[in-house]
């Protein structure tokens, strides 16, 4: 009896893990929450008849580094008490982590930036997270920008999870250019424009929901066994 109950609870957490795994290996290269921001963002702009912007992997992997810097300090990023790195870290040690050529650097015309203890899907994070004021519009919306970049990263692998976008007024295929055309591992994290796979964030959210739901499981089960 203990044994049928303990493959009658777990069934749903193995099937969902079967699941994971075959999805993995079929997932297109686009399943990557940056590029649906960055998505969401140009979408966002060409309704209210802006230009789209070119996704720029060598700036997004930029706004990488740029979360980094705040290890994992999510009470100082907007407010009273926000804080943010110094301009002289963009050449001196971002550029040198993406493998980005200093030289290639380009004006960052605007920067969108938020944290927040849950990850939430990339649309969300756009209507609700990143765009809270008239201030926030004006940055999306300025004529100046040409190009952007997105990344997102939990902290140590976990929460809390961080979302930049950065906008610059480079050119195309002249800025923000990797050192031999590839860009440094930068792992954990995901960040658009590099035509990879990264669902780490989605992944690492239901696997903390399956290991909930494991234990929980687990514990019924051996209960039943001991006939507690």
């Amino acid at each position: 009896m203990a044994t049928l109950l303990l493959w009658f609870v777990l069934a749903p957490f193995l099937f969902v893990s079967a699941t994971s795994t075959n999805t993995q290996t079929t997932v297109k290269v686009t399943d990557n929450p940056a590029d649906k921001l960055v998505a969401v963002l140009n979408s966002n702009r060409t309704a209210h008849k802006g230009s789209t912007l070119n996704d720029n992997p060598g700036l997004a992997c930029i706004a990488l580094q740029y979360i980094k810097a705040y290890q994992g300090e999510c009470d100082v990023v907007g407010g009273p008490d926000a804080k943010k790195p110094a301009d002289s870290e963009f050449a001196n040690t971002f550029a040198p982590n993406c493998g980005v050529v200093a030289s290639s650097l380009a004006q960052i015309t605007g920067r969108l930036l938020a944290c927040q203890s849950k990850y939430v899907q990339p649309s969300k994070v756009f209507a609700d997270i990143l765009i809270k004021n008239s201030k926030s519009l004006d940055i999306l919306y300025s004529k100046n920008h040409t190009e952007v970049g997105a990344a997102v990263s939990g902290s140590d692998g976990g929460s809390p999870f961080f979302w930049c976008v950065l906008f610059s007024n480079g050119k195309n295929n002249a800025s923000f250019l990797f050192e031999n055309g590839v860009a440094k591992i930068s792992k954990p994290g995901c960040f658009s424009g590099a035509n990879d796979e990264c669902s780490s964030a989605d992944k690492l959210s239901l696997t903390r929901h399956l290991w909930a739901y494991a234990v929980t499981a687990l514990m019924i089960a051996m209960a039943c066994a001991f006939g507690l």
